[in-house]
């Protein structure tokens, strides 16, 4: 019978809503996940009962080489602050900066795991004059190199794994977790920024439910309405790399599914896009943002085409909340 691992989650400079989104796994729930991928929870902050002397004499015993850390989560950015000394998060009752605390877990750790932007990349906590001055555990933003060296690798030979995400798809996380019990989640398996491939091998536009506005460059104008929010709306879904139409929340939502341009949030600096987030940027009227891997020439010679082709139901549905035009039914003679 294969050994079973032991995980130890830690929250420092976030929200908590990426554990508020991963209690919403579903098939299987988030405990007959890690049960059934062979993973037992040493501590969570807000699953566990243990607390004080308690949890620090878990971490001490880990430190010492004393208990087995086979996984080490992090939720929430590293916070280095001020000037570098990390008191501007010290873990209650220790004295010490949690930085220092995830630093010394980290060595032992056999796996690593960033869960959501903000232990990725920095995310949100280290937007704007960041005077937390926040990272990431391996970047800050899309740079390598914060708490842990650029090259650095766990005991288990992989950098940190930055399962991204603001918050993240409680099933990119079980995923990730079941992938490193099965030994199934090697460096082949992570993209350029070292995150998991089964969910950034995709675009937020595959299974996006406003595909067929996007195709005849139907647009939105409005939050409101229905149609595509690429040209108007600030949506990256043609850049983004996530699957999350594919695999929605809660078995049938997303941003998109809820009226919402996506932002972007799997990337490192979605934080800090230059402009509103419901705005498109563009330069003499095309949007900068274009879909990642087509040339531009291209892309407004078949917009342009597929204008003067679009339907005049996709036209007037596209800047209405609600069906004006339905499909025509095409009568054989």
């Amino acid at each position: 019978m294969a050994e079973r691992l032991n995980l130890l989650w830690l929250q420092s400079g976030g929200c908590g809503g990426c554990s508020m989104s991963l209690l919403n796994a579903e098939g299987p729930d988030l405990y007959a996940a890690l049960d059934l991928a062979g993973i037992d929870l040493l501590w969570h902050p807000s699953l566990s009962q243990s607390s004080g002397d308690e949890f620090l004499d878990l971490l001490r015993a880990i430190v010492r080489g004393e208990q087995r850390l086979d996984i080490l989560c992090l939720e929430g950015s590293v916070v280095h602050g001020p000037d570098g000394s990390g008191r501007f998060h010290m873990l209650a009752g220790s004295g010490r900066p949690m930085r220092d605390w995830l630093a010394d877990l980290a060595a032992r750790a056999r796996y690593v795991v960033a869960v959501g932007s903000c232990a990725a990349f920095g995310g949100i906590t280290a937007a704007g004059a960041n005077e937390a001055e926040a990272s990431g555990l391996q970047y800050r933003g899309a740079v390598p190199g914060a708490l842990v060296p650029a090259d650095w690798a766990s005991n288990g030979g992989l950098p940190v794994v930055n399962v991204a995400g603001c918050p993240v798809h409680p099933g990119w996380v079980t995923e990730a977790l079941a992938q490193l019990a099965q030994g199934e989640l090697g460096r082949d398996a992570l993209d350029e920024l070292a995150r998991p491939r089964s969910y950034t091998d995709h675009l937020v536009h595959h299974g996006c439910p406003r595909n067929e506005y996007y195709e005849f460059k139907a647009s939105a104008e409005k939050p409101s309405d229905q149609g595509c929010m690429m040209e108007h709306m600030g949506c990256l879904g043609t850049q983004a790399r996530a699957d999350c139409n594919v695999r929605p929340w809660n078995g049938g939502g997303s941003c998109l599914k809820g009226g919402h341009a996506c932002i972007n949030c799997t990337a490192p600096g979605f934080e800090e896009p230059g402009r509103p987030f419901t705005e498109t940027r563009k330069i003499g009227g095309i949007p900068v943002g274009l879909p990642s891997d087509m040339p531009k020439a291209w892309f407004v010679a078949l917009a342009s085409l597929s204008k003067a082709a679009t339907p005049e139901r996709l036209r007037r549905n596209a800047v209405s909340d609600h069906i004006q035009v339905r499909p025509s039914i095409k009568r054989s003679k």
